[in-house]
């Protein structure tokens, strides 16, 4: 299988009609069997729907195509009630994949965040505080929802341990899929109140990281933070970024010219048997 994550075709302001028929002769090349895009494709939810549907009738029977809501993928064309749901068959979010004649399983929630990342804070920053400052300055801002941060994340962890309690009855082994960042290790913490430590805020939730390791969860993957790390190995699990970012005006965060070279070189093939 091949993993990737935030694309952003409209940030980036690529052809994504023309770069799926290249990306799916890439993947027809390697023989991928399961596609997984962990999120952040378009800014709107439909657009996000119309490239995978597009890519999978490219890509015909030979790869299943499966995707994750990322936070830019929320910020239009959905309601929080529709992302509930299975609103398309290739999303992923509450949802598993069994790997025939093997005893792999992928789980895949878009997940959220609750604030935890920026904890140190929480003596002087109340739940609204966080709120406030996301409406502010965060992208996020525009996205509506019917709880607080914190209250969303409950749920996605209920779900996440649901799915891994079912994985673990069913002997299966897990490739846990998700847009934001389950673990610290991935952020930069400080003491003050500096942007980066609110923005901390919104990355993911050390919560979910916890979770993850009292499954049979073997790998785990995310995206959200446009980072290129080595995979990591924390309490039996390992984790990926595939993350492709922006390559922008004002970001440059491609190591190469190109999307495709881009794309290619930040793919994770795993071979799971």
């Amino acid at each position: 299988m091949a993993l990737t994550s935030d694309n952003h075709f409209d940030v980036n302001q690529l052809d994504s009609n023309e770069l799926l028929k290249h990306q799916a002769q890439v993947l027809a090349d390697l023989k991928v069997k399961y596609y997984i895009i962990a999120g952040d494709t378009f800014n709107d939810f439909t657009k996000t729907v119309h490239y995978v549907d597009v890519l999978q009738h490219e890509l015909g029977s030979q790869t299943e195509v499966y995707f994750l809501a990322g936070n830019h993928d929320m910020a239009a064309g959905v309601t929080y009630a529709e992302l509930e749901t299975r609103i398309n068959a290739h999303y992923l979010h509450n949802q598993f994949v069994d790997i025939p004649g093997t005893d792999w399983r992928i789980v895949g929630n878009n997940g959220w965040y609750d604030y935890t990342f920026a904890s140190q804070l929480f003596n002087e920053r109340s739940v609204a505080d966080f709120a406030q400052w996301k409406r502010a300055y965060w992208f996020d801002g525009v996205i509506e929802q019917p709880m607080t941060d914190p209250e969303r994340e409950d749920v996605v962890l209920q779900q996440t341990t649901n799915q891994l309690l079912d994985a673990t009855v069913a002997s299966k082994r897990v490739l846990y899929v998700t847009h934001f960042v389950p673990r610290a290790e991935y952020t930069r913490i400080t003491d003050d109140d500096r942007f980066w430590n609110m923005a901390n805020a919104m990355y993911g939730s050390r919560r979910l990281g916890d979770v993850l390791t009292k499954g049979r969860v073997v790998y785990a993957q995310f995206g959200h933070l446009h980072i290129k790390p080595e995979p990591r190995t924390f309490d039996h699990v390992t984790y990926f970024n595939q993350s492709v970012g922006y390559n922008t005006h004002r970001l440059q965060e491609w190591r190469h010219a190109d999307f495709m070279s881009e794309w290619q070189t930040r793919l994770r093939i795993l071979n799971l048997q």
